[in-house]
């Protein structure tokens, strides 16, 4: 508010300060005695009065109608209740009215996204109850038609399905941990091949059964990064490659490094992704044409690794070609490593 708004709205106060202190001007001016002086202030109190108290008056029925809509507003069910405000009737109420309206929009919109999030939560829930009941289904006719086989057979079914359920609980739980990431992260110097090689290891039967040939660079690369969290991103990434790899190709992980950033690539021979697919493939609950030809998927994996990376100061990009390639790479800047989370 300027000078000139605070005078414009205080124009009325104004206007009867000029004209009482014209009348006292005027009374002091026709004052000859004493005894006249007595009579002029007595005179100029009564009129002092008179006119204050019309300012009062005039003043509470010109507001009056103001304040009433708003009692109305208060006292109704109108949801939209920001767009009925009365007209403001001076610059001070204008201020109040404009403040109200942007925290009622402010307000919608974090309403809006709770909503959307808990829309996009249920969805996700009720897809992953689904997909859970896959390999428990699985489970159940495995056992059922154990009749004839050996245990090794049976006990290597059941191995597999295990492994789907426990990738799915894991895929929830950290799901459920993204908002409160924040609690539970702790930077330090990251051996990227660690990791790497504890995630094939964890997927080593995959590899073998589907005769997959599996490289990675020699010597030793450390981050900083979450240990735990830098765990899961590569288990989503190495999980897709192995899913959408055929039998026989192979998966490559290659370590670059300049002046800007560390890179872990890692390179399947898979059946790629469409162009039109690309751009989408870290959206939350998007499968593309691969998750819903090749095998069902909930289309969270590479969202909670797109999230995650984020979080920690990382990035996450994609290269693919279909029916060639694709690669994954993580992006490690260096500045931001060593500065961001000091």
């Amino acid at each position: 508010m300027t000078f000139i708004h605070y005078l414009k709205d205080k124009r009325f106060f104004l206007t009867l300060y000029v004209i009482l202190m014209l009348f006292v001007s005027l009374i002091m001016i026709v004052n000859d005695d004493w005894e006249l002086a007595s009579q002029n202030l007595l005179y100029t109190h009564i009129f002092c009065f008179f006119f204050v108290s019309l300012y009062v008056i005039i003043g509470y029925y010109y507001r009056r109608s103001f304040y009433l809509q708003l009692q109305n507003l208060i006292d109704s069910k109108q949801e939209d209740f920001h767009i009925a405000m009365p007209e403001p009737q001076s610059y001070e109420q204008a201020l109040y009215i404009q403040l109200i309206q942007k925290v009622h929009a402010h307000h919608a919109e974090q309403l809006q996204k709770l909503v959307l999030e808990k829309r996009d939560h249920q969805d996700f829930i009720m897809s992953w109850i689904h997909e859970v009941k896959l390999p428990i289904a699985a489970s159940h006719l495995v056992m059922e038609n154990s009749a004839g086989k050996t245990t090794d057979f049976l006990v290597d079914k059941l191995e597999d399905e295990l492994t789907k359920i426990d990738n799915y609980v894991e895929q929830a739980l950290y799901y459920s941990r993204i908002d409160s990431f924040s609690k539970d992260y702790f930077i330090t110097d990251v051996s990227v091949q660690s990791i790497i090689k504890n995630s094939v290891k964890k997927y080593a039967k995959h590899f073998i059964t589907k005769r997959i040939r599996f490289h990675m660079d020699e010597g030793e690369h450390f981050v900083q990064s979450d240990s735990k969290w830098l765990a899961f991103i590569i288990n989503q990434i190495i999980t897709n490659a192995l899913k959408y790899t055929n039998e026989g190709g192979g998966i490559y992980v290659v370590i670059e490094e300049d002046s800007n950033e560390k890179r872990v690539i890692i390179h399947d021979t898979g059946v790629g992704i469409k162009k039109e697919d690309l751009y989408r493939v870290f959206e939350r609950g998007f499968t593309g044409t691969n998750g819903r030809t090749h095998m069902k998927s909930t289309g969270m994996g590479l969202y909670l690794a797109k999230q995650m990376a984020l979080k920690l100061g990382h990035d996450i990009s994609i290269q693919s070609q279909e029916g060639m390639y694709t690669k994954v790479i993580i992006h490690f800047p260096i500045m931001r490593n060593r500065y961001y989370f000091n």
